[in-house]
């Protein structure tokens, strides 16, 4: 059989957007049934955000009674910078439009179709009147001529990129202006001038979402933040992408020493999932099996971070399984060293738990010493334990499931299912 999966994994983000485009045409005094969150807080960490409000929440439907947000597919963190074509942007878009991903659904897309008919014969109209009014129009400078205005459709594209500056002795104005804008076209209810609210949607380790976090990583410093957010734009660009067909990654993918475990109940993150005695005898057996481990380690976290249901704050946790370790030993403690190396600059306040099992409580304080180069907010999210009930209330996992199938092992080979994407075949 031939495998057209995509040999290379190219990292699950861009800066690129996508478009969501709602039109209130089949209804115009509906509710979009989302809730907005304002980000016109004059706070750093706003700084690039594309607008002043995003979808907070999408409030679960009534199955009888869809609301729009449902039939566009709307998202928590998608951003509104438009309304009716004017923008309400923080600064202007960096793609042209045309360059875009619509999203719009095909349930969604006849709405479209029929407000682009009325823009157009509103467009059409303004011309006509345009050409009506220079026909009428005497002079005698002909210096007036080498003036071309823009057409119709640059002067709606410059309104819908329109930029508005933050008023910083009155935070919270332009958000205001925002619902205002809303209210007022609604209020209407003018069958050819229907709401149309115009939304931009990031990945989840774009600036637009990842800057908060690295700011948060620098307790609130800019410049350092600033440092450590392009360090890790530099790294993006030299580690990606990774070659999934190469036969030492695929020896660790294929080995489940790395993988992933996505079954956890609502609430709690996805899980990366560390056979830690398979990757000792492996690196026994291979010792430049270490940037494999890596590459491994960050194609799930970024496969799972992408999956995140609110891309504003990404998380997974992490399960190191340390079963058939001998802790006294043989814990090789570097393994772990590379790994944080990697995750600590590049995915800072991702991480929702580290789970360390199974750790008798003798050696639970020996392990803590081990650990001494993880810096101490990271710390604080470990969970060492020997408790089987303590690991299952910390991820989210079925501990009668677990007992009957034999061990954590066994349970998280039930489950693979996604992780086998990256697996191929010789």
């Amino acid at each position: 059989m031939t495998n057209t999966r995509n040999p290379l994994f190219e990292g699950n983000s861009s800066d690129r957007p996508s478009l969501l485009t709602i039109s209130f045409a089949s209804d115009p005094t509906a509710s979009l049934g989302v809730q907005l969150a304002s980000h016109d807080n004059g706070l750093t960490n706003e700084m690039f955000l594309p607008g002043y409000a995003s979808v907070g929440g999408v409030p679960n439907d009534d199955v009888t009674k869809p609301t729009l947000a449902t039939k566009f597919g709307v998202k928590v963190g998608d951003y509104l910078v438009a309304v009716n074509g004017e923008g309400f942007r923080r600064f202007p878009p960096d793609f042209p439009e045309e360059e875009l991903e619509e999203l719009a659904p095909p349930a969604a897309v006849e709405d479209l179709i029929n407000l682009s008919s009325i823009i157009e014969e509103g467009q059409q109209q303004q011309e006509d009147d345009d050409a009506a009014e220079n026909d009428n129009t005497e002079t005698n400078d002909h210096d007036d001529f080498s003036y071309k205005p823009p057409s119709p459709q640059e002067q709606a594209r410059q309104l819908k990129g329109r930029v508005i500056h933050p008023n910083s002795s009155n935070p919270g104005e332009v958000y205001d202006q925002l619902l205002t804008k809303i209210r007022q076209i609604k209020s209407q209810r003018d069958p050819s001038n229907p709401l149309v609210l115009s939304f931009e949607r990031y990945m989840w380790d774009s600036r637009v979402h990842s800057w908060s976090r690295f700011l948060s990583a620098r307790k609130g410093n800019v410049p350092e933040a600033m440092t450590m957010i392009q360090g890790h734009e530099r790294w993006r660009n030299d580690f990606f992408p990774i070659d999934l067909t190469n036969p030492s990654l695929q020896q660790v993918m294929k080995a489940h020493a790395v993988s992933e475990v996505d079954i956890g109940e609502s609430g709690h993150a996805a899980v990366v999932y560390i056979d830690f005695a398979k990757l000792q005898m492996m690196a026994a057996a291979d010792s430049d099996l270490s940037m494999d481990v890596v590459q491994a380690f960050v194609v799930y976290t970024e496969t799972l971070l992408s999956r995140s249901p609110d891309p504003r704050r990404p998380k997974t946790s992490q399960m190191v399984d340390l079963t058939g370790v001998n802790l006294k030993q043989g814990f090789k403690v570097n393994i772990l060293k590379k790994l944080y190396r990697t995750f600590e600059p590049n995915y800072p306040e991702t991480l929702e738990k580290m789970v360390m099992y199974p750790v008798p409580k003798a050696l639970v304080s020996v392990v803590n010493a081990m650990l001494s180069f993880v810096n101490e907010h990271t710390r604080k999210k470990f969970v060492i334990t020997d408790d089987l009930f303590v690991v299952c209330k910390e991820l989210g996992w079925n501990l009668k499931e677990i007992e009957n199938c034999g061990g954590v092992r066994s349970y998280m080979q039930k489950h693979l299912k996604h992780g086998l994407s990256f697996v191929f075949d010789d």
